[in-house]
């Protein structure tokens, strides 16, 4: 799909759809109203009649409208006027991508992003309609044989701008959007996959491909790398598979050589059965995303690159399977972390802070000024945020809040929950240092208390995204979540110079 910026006078632009605006009170937009008085009234006769209330995400697709060198216009509606804001704008053009891509057009032009959203600006306005389109637009069907491309699929879409000045804002936001999204459909092909064919070989496969195609650093340590390193906790979780382990690790250098890096570690556990500790049959199937964490990872990596952001990013995916065999970790097996503490296997299914725990500690090589370790960690996150938040947990008040303004502002939204004290209790071992579980209260707490035993050397955040990386059910796949987040989170980051 090809984007592009608009400027002039849209009554006169040649389209084959103009996409307008319409509030709930059948009152037009800014934009509708300019082709509303070039159109003679057209627009407000086709309200006055009822055929359209404004309803937000409703549509109407008019054709032949007068005087409009547009052959289609396309009403959408907006909601009420004194609501309308980030969300409502979204919806507005999701619904419009979708409405046009059940008719024969191939282009269009949306004069939505000319239109006032509260708490937001041009740029925000053309990153996010970007985003939401390709989303809208984003199908994975590589494994179907029956695949047909329709033909009048929807291929071309302009933004409408009404000054000069904007334009220029425009056009880069609309290259940080489309980078954005481009990463989260990376992240969604990934997650999409079945893990017979995303295996960790696959996942080091594509990591070095990313680093060829955007010139970045790669590293792949193999099972006898990780022996070496002492990584016991990571190699436990895996010597129940016979697909090797790998430890991916890619690297960005787009600051300057003093500048310490960002590192993001995703966790990628490419299948989870639970290994001896079984998961229920239901929906296991689903246990192919439970390498979301590693996918977000390299889509943010991938994002990164193409934005040329000015930053130093270091990505690092563990990944492995986790499976149940005679030579599979049991409940009640001691291991020894790469940090060298110990740790009480009382949960073979809690097996994402195993690796993850070895990654981190891996993470201190590179001196990082922040880690976020991003997982699909636990279903008592789930439980507490649904699907709507992700969890959030940091050792540091800078970190955190920046992190919650960044998931405001790409509505990927995080949601901050302790990590007191208290709840280390709970990870008490008799026969190790600590134990892999805290037990079922506060369930994502301890899980993020485990985490942060291995984290004292930098500032750190956790986010689970158990809730968030996937959807269920009839739209069962990835979303690409949390890419927006992360890549907005080191947007502001470059932009700062930090």
């Amino acid at each position: 799909m090809e984007f592009s910026i608009k400027t002039g006078s849209p009554e006169k632009q040649r389209s084959e759809c103009l996409v307008i605006g319409i509030f709930s009170s059948s009152k037009t937009s800014l934009s509708a109203q300019r082709i509303d008085r070039a159109s003679g009234g057209y627009i407000k006769n086709i309200l006055a009649r009822g055929d359209m209330d404004g309803k937000l995400g409703n549509t109407l697709l008019l054709y032949d409208v007068p005087k409009l060198a547009s052959k289609r216009v396309l009403l959408v509606g907006l909601g009420a006027e004194g609501e309308y804001g980030q969300k409502s704008f979204r919806s507005a053009v999701r619904a419009s991508t979708k409405a046009l891509m059940q008719t024969g057009v191939t282009e269009s032009i949306f004069l939505l992003t000319d239109d006032p959203v509260k708490c937001s600006d041009i740029e925000w306005k053309v990153a996010h309609a970007a985003v939401v389109i390709k989303e809208a637009h984003y199908r994975f069907d590589r494994l179907k044989s029956n695949k047909q491309k329709k033909a009048g699929a929807l291929q071309k879409i302009g933004f409408s701008i009404a000054t000069l000045r904007d334009a220029k804002k425009a056009e880069g936001a609309l290259r940080q959007g489309i980078a954005i999204a481009r990463g989260m459909e990376l992240a969604k092909d990934l997650g999409n996959l079945p893990s017979n064919i995303c295996t960790p070989s696959y996942l080091a496969q594509q990591a070095g491909a990313l680093a060829k195609t955007h010139k970045l650093k790669v590293e792949i340590l193999e099972r006898k790398d990780m022996q070496r390193l002492g990584m016991g906790s990571l190699l436990a979780v895996t010597q129940g598979s016979q697909e090797p382990p790998k430890l991916i690790s890619l690297s960005y250098q787009g600051g300057g050589k003093q500048q310490k890096p960002v590192v993001l570690v995703g966790k990628g556990i490419t299948f989870d059965t639970g290994g001896i500790s079984l998961k229920p049959a239901g929906e296991m199937d689903e246990m192919k995303f439970d390498m979301c964490g590693a996918a977000s990872v390299l889509g943010t990596v991938q994002a990164v690159a193409e934005m040329g952001l000015a930053i130093n990013l270091i990505g690092i995916v563990p990944t492995c399977e986790n499976m149940p065999s005679g030579t599979a970790i049991k409940p009640g097996d001691v291991v020894t972390s790469m940090s060298g503490q110990t740790i009480e296997i009382l949960n073979t299914d809690a097996e994402g802070r195993l690796i993850l725990c070895d990654a981190l500690t891996f993470a201190e090589k590179y001196h990082p000024q922040i880690v976020i370790d991003i997982a699909t960690l636990t279903g008592a996150c789930v439980i507490a945020l649904g699907n709507v938040a992700t969890g959030l947990f940091s050792n540091n008040e800078e970190l955190a809040n920046e992190l919650l303004a960044a998931g405001d502002k790409a509505c990927d939204r995080a949601w901050r929950l302790p990590l007191w004290e208290d709840y280390q209790e709970q990870l008490s071992s008799n026969f190790a240092d600590m134990a892999n579980i805290g037990g079922r209260p506060g369930g994502s707490i301890t899980a993020a208390c485990f985490l942060s035993r291995f984290t004292k050397k930098f500032h750190w955040a956790h986010l689970d995204i158990a809730g968030t990386a996937w959807k269920s059910g009839k739209e069962k796949g990835a979303t690409g979540r949390p890419v927006p987040l992360l890549t907005q989170y080191l947007i502001h980051m470059a932009a700062t110079n930090r």
